[in-house]
C-alpha cells in the first residue's frame, strides 16, 4: 500500500495528546508534559525498540519500520521500495507465499503494509497473547526473504495494475503527481512512490533482492509496540526473536539539495472524467529535519488558523462569506528527511472559476502576510490543535504511527512527547514570520484540475 496525499484530503500532522488542561495551556506559561510516555531500549544487532504501554484492551499493535523508502532508491528504479513490501509477503524458508497474512487472519488479526518516500512499515493488531506469533514472524521475513520469477514477475503486474486503477484512472491522482514532480526541482520527492509505469516493467527479482539485502537490517529499523505489553515483558520477546538477526552494513542517506526556487510554478490538467474542478498549491517549506527548521512549529500553528477548520481564515472568507468554495483546507507537512510542503487546497461551488477561487486565497495571504495573525487566532489555534491530539492518547495504532514515523526521519522520542510544549510556545509574532518566509510565489506550485468535454 501507498500512503497518498491526495486532493480534497486534509492531513493533521503531529496530532499529540498533552496531560495539561485546556485552559491551563492557554492561560499559563507551558510546562513539560509527557503524551506517551514510551519505554525504549535497544538491542545489541542495533533494532531501535519502542513500547507503548495501554493496558485498556487486551490488544497490541505491532510495527516494523524500515528506513528506507522510493527517495532511497537509484535513478531508473521507481517504485523498487512500493514492489519489495508488496513482496514480503510472499515468504521465507518457513512460510509459503501469502501465508503471513492468512495466519495474522486466523488468528484474529489484522495485517498490512505502506510505503512512502522516507520509510516502509509493516503493522499488525492482534490479541495480546498473539504477540509473540506476529514478532516470530516479522524476525523472520527480515532475515529470511526467498524469491523468485515465480512469484516476483507476476506480483509485478499486480504492481501495474495498481498503478493504473489509483493513479492513471484518477485525475486528482495524476495531478498530484504531476505536481510533485514540478515542486521538488532536485530531490528524489519528484518521483512517485508507485514508480513510473515504464521502470516498473523493467524491475526485476534481482533488484528486488538487492534492495532488500542493502536496506532491511535490524540496525536500519525500529519495532514500536504499542498496547497492553511492558517494555519488561517485551524485551525477551525482542531478544529471543529479532535479536539473532545480524546487523548489516547499510548506506548512510545521501540526497541532493534543493535549489533556490525562482519562478513560479503551474500546472493544469483536464480530463474529461473530471466532475469537480479543484484547485491546489504546494509551497516548499521546512521540515523537523531540512531548511529553516525553526518555524516547523508555528507553521503547524499556521496551517490550523488559514485551513484547519470550519472557523479558520480561508474557509470563513470562501465558503461562509464570499460563497466561492463548499470546501477549503490548508495542511503541512514537516516529518520528511528533506524538505516538506504546506499546502492550501478548494473545491469552487458550481459554476464558479477556479482563477476566482485563486483572487480571494491570494487576497487573504496577502492580508495575513501585511497584519499578521491575532493573539485570538493563534490561541484558538492551539486549543483546537491540542483537543484533537489528546484523542491521540486513545489510539494506540496513532501512537505506534507518531513515534515510527519520528524515528524513521530521523526524529528522536523526546520530539514527540515534547509537541504539546513546542505548540503552546508559539507566538503570533513567529507565526507571521514563518508565514512571511514560506508563502511566497516563487516558492510555490499551484495546481488546477478542470473538466475537458469529450470530443
Amino acid at each position: 500500500m501507498i500512503e497518498f496525499r491526495r486532493l480534497g484530503a486534509t492531513l493533521a500532522l503531529c496530532a499529540l495528546g498533552a496531560t495539561l488542561t485546556l485552559g491551563a495551556l492557554l492561560a499559563s506559561p507551558p510546562v513539560t508534559a509527557a503524551v506517551f510516555n514510551p519505554e525504549t531500549f535497544t538491542l545489541a544487532n542495533g533494532l531501535e525498540v519502542v513500547v507503548i504501554p495501554n493496558h485498556r484492551l487486551p490488544v497490541v499493535t505491532h510495527m516494523v519500520w524500515y528506513k528506507v523508502g522510493a527517495a532511497d532508491e537509484t535513478p531508473g528504479e521507481s517504485g523498487l521500495a512500493h514492489f519489495l513490501e508488496h513482496l514480503m509477503f510472499k515468504g521465507t524458508k518457513k512460510m509459503a507465499p501469502q501465508e503471513f497474512s492468512k495466519i495474522v487472519a486466523k488468528n484474529g488479526g489484522q495485517d498490512n503494509a505502506f510505503t512512502t518516500q522516507d520509510y516502509t512499515a509493516y503493522h499488525e493488531s492482534v490479541a495480546r497473547d498473539r504477540l509473540e506469533l506476529v514478532m516470530r514472524m516479522e524476525a523472520d521475513r527480515m532475515a529470511n526473504l526467498q524469491l523468485s520469477d515465480a512469484v516476483v514477475l507476476p506480483e509485478r503486474e499486480v504492481v501495474r495494475e495498481e498503478r493504473r486503477t489509483r493513479i492513471d484512472n484518477d485525475p486528482a491522482a495524476v495531478l498530484a503527481e504531476e505536481m510533485d514532480a514540478t515542486t521538488y526541482m532536485n530531490l528524489p520527492y519528484h518521483r512517485p512512490v508507485i514508480g513510473w509505469d515504464h521502470e516498473i516493467q523493467k524491475l526485476s527479482t534481482r533488484n528486488a533482492l538487492a534492495f532488500y539485502r542493502r536496506h532491511y537490517a535490524p540496525n536500519n529499523a525500529v519495532l514500536v509496540v504499542a498496547g497492553d505489553v511492558t517494555a519488561k515483558e517485551l524485551r525477551p520477546l525482542a531478544e529471543k526473536y529479532f535479536g539473532p538477526v545480524a546487523r548489516r552494513e547499510v548506506p548512510a542517506r545521501s540526497r541532493p539539495q534543493e535549489p533556490p526556487h525562482r519562478a513560479e510554478k503551474r500546472v493544469a490538467l483536464k480530463d474529461a472524467r473530471v466532475k469537480q474542478p479543484e484547485w491546489i498549491r504546494n509551497y516548499l517549506a521546512p521540515s523537523y529535519n531540512e531548511g529553516a527548521t525553526e518555524n516547523v512549529y508555528a507553521l503547524q500553528v499556521l496551517a490550523e488558523v488559514l485551513g484547519g477548520s470550519t472557523s479558520s481564515r480561508l474557509y470563513r472568507a470562501l465558503a461562509v462569506e464570499g460563497k466561492l468554495a463548499a470546501g477549503v483546507a490548508a495542511y503541512y507537512d514537516a516529518a520528511k528527511i528533506d524538505l516538506g510542503e504546506f499546502t492550501i487546497e478548494a473545491t469552487p461551488q458550481p459554476g464558479i472559476e477556479l482563477a476566482r477561487v485563486e483572487a480571494a486565497i491570494d487576497a487573504e495571504i496577502a492580508k495575513l502576510l501585511q497584519s499578521g495573525v491575532t493573539a485570538d487566532e493563534v490561541a484558538r489555534a492551539k486549543k483546537s490543535m491540542v483537543a484533537e491530539a489528546t484523542y491521540a492518547r486513545d489510539s494506540m495504532a496513532t501512537a505506534a504511527r507518531l513515534f515510527g514515523v519520528a524515528l524513521a526521519t530521523g526524529g528522536t522520542i523526546d520530539r514527540v512527547e515534547s509537541w504539546p510544549d513546542k505548540i503552546a510556545a508559539v507566538t503570533p509574532e513567529q507565526v507571521t514570520v514563518a508565514a512571511s518566509a514560506v508563502l511566497i510565489r516563487t516558492n510555490a506550485t499551484t495546481g488546477e484540475l478542470l473538466p475537458e468535454p469529450s470530443s
